[in-house]
Formats: structure tokens, sequence, C-alpha cells
């Protein structure tokens, strides 16, 4: 067996044995150009294939940060935690490192804001009982939440790999989560981000600043077509803020590259 698809059967879910997995080589000249370390793998939905490059860090798994705001949007709705994407939620009125966070909003704009506090409001409703349920019906990353409901995502222990990320995505947009089918429409509507013709870019970013060690960038998400949907996932080593924007700008690469979404 070749060491590639040696090194995935290795770490694949239970659930993603069947994927059809190949090396993707030819996306190192995105890494490269921003001069950064990183993985990316995309999901064919269709086809069943994924495309990896970097496997060893694909199988890796990180604290998801700000991605975790993706079924936490979900879980949120499923238990009535928050009756819509729309509903407005309170910050806590306490001064944000960055300004733009510092208002109540609806998840509509605390998802596209990756505003911290209204998502951690959230999670303190849902309760650290039925966060865990979910967190473990979505089979989602480790499934481990530790006792603090409102940081797990953000210092962990809940952590989760690239190639796990793709396998959640994969789920929600085929419709294969236990929830109900407008939670996971509502989150597909506040997730797009761009469109190209007919295909749609939907996409979430992530960052493990502060203290926390490796400090990784991610940017995860699919995109839809009627040809099918992709699912896929980024990340990069990002020690500072001022490397965020090369998180979209090698995704996009490593999409066109793919041709998939340009």
């Amino acid at each position: 067996m070749k060491p590639l698809l040696l090194a995935l059967c290795l770490t694949l879910p239970a659930w993603g044995a069947d994927v059809i997995v190949q090396g993707a080589p030819q996306l190192a000249a995105a890494f490269t150009a921003q001069n950064v370390t990183g993985t990316f793998v995309l999901y064919d939905l269709k086809a069943n294939t994924q495309e990896v490059y970097n496997a060893k860090r694909a199988a890796t798994r990180f604290i998801p940060a700000s991605t975790f705001k993706i079924p936490n949007t979900i879980i949120g709705l499923e238990t009535g935690a928050v009756k819509s994407v729309d509903e407005v939620l309170p910050y806590g009125g306490k001064p944000q490192w960055i300004k733009e966070w510092e208002h109540d909003m609806p998840l509509r704009e605390a998802l596209k804001l990756s505003a911290v506090p209204i998502y951690q409001e959230l999670a303190r409703r849902i309760g650290l009982e039925r966060m865990q349920d979910k967190v473990k019906a979505f089979r989602y990353g480790n499934m481990e939440i530790g006792t603090v409901v409102d940081q797990f995502w953000l210092q962990g222990p809940l952590k989760i790999s690239a190639l796990e990320q793709v396998d959640f995505l994969a789920r929600l947009v085929q419709g294969q989560l236990p929830a109900k089918p407008e939670s996971l429409v509502a989150v597909k509507d506040i997730t797009l981000r761009e469109t190209s013709g007919t295909r749609e870019l939907h996409y979430k970013t992530g960052w493990t600043g502060g203290s926390i060690k490796p400090q990784i960038g991610w940017l995860v998400g699919w995109v839809h077509s009627n040809e099918g949907d992709s699912t896929f996932a980024l990340n990069i080593d990002m020690p500072s803020m001022e490397d965020a924007p090369k998180r979209l700008v090698v995704a996009k690469e490593c999409l066109k590259t793919l041709g998939v979404f340009e």
C-alpha cells in the first residue's frame, strides 16, 4: 500500500473508510507563494474522493477555534437556545480586542464577524450537558468539551483534524447530521460568502491565538454547485493575526487549482 493511503487509512474515521484518497502535491505552490506551512483537504462528495496536501498534518488534531461556530449554531437552534439566526444576543458589555464585537447582534452577523462573546453567550444558554450530548451525536473531532462550556473550542480540550472537518461538513451538507433540516438550511444560509456563476463558496475561519500553542489558522467550508458539492479544510501555522488574510488566499488558490471554485 502506498505511504499516503496507508497513513490516511490509519487515521480516517470509520464512516469515511470507503473514500478514495489521493495526494495533491500540486497544491504546494499555493502554500509556498504565501510562505506558510499547512495542509489542505478537498472532499468531492459525488465522486467520494479526497485530495490531500500534507497527509500527516491533515490527520493531526488541533483546537477548532472559531470554526466551531458552525456546529455551535446548529446546536443552538436544535436545543432552542436561540429561536433563529436573526435573534439578537447580548455581547456582555465588556471591552473586546476586536471593536466590531462590541455590540449585541444576531448569529447571522456574529458568524461573519467571528464574534466570540456572542457565541460564548450561545454556549452558556445551551449548557454543558446538552452541548456534550450534541458534540458526541455529531461525532465532532475528539468529542471532548471538558467542564467549561464557553471555552472548550478556544482553549481545548476539543480538537479536530482537517480530515475530520471535511467529514463533518460533508454530513452537514448532505443532511446526515442528527438535526432538523431547517437548522442545517439556516447554517448554509449564513455561511455563504461568495458566488461564482452558479457556484457558492461557504466558509468559516478560525485562529487558535493568544497563549495557545501551536497557533493555527483555519478556513473550512464547502463549494455548492449544480455538478455536486465539495467540502474542504485548510489549516496553516499562523503566529500572528497579520497572517490572517493568507488563509483565504491559500484556500482559494487550492480550490482554483483543483478546478472547484475561482
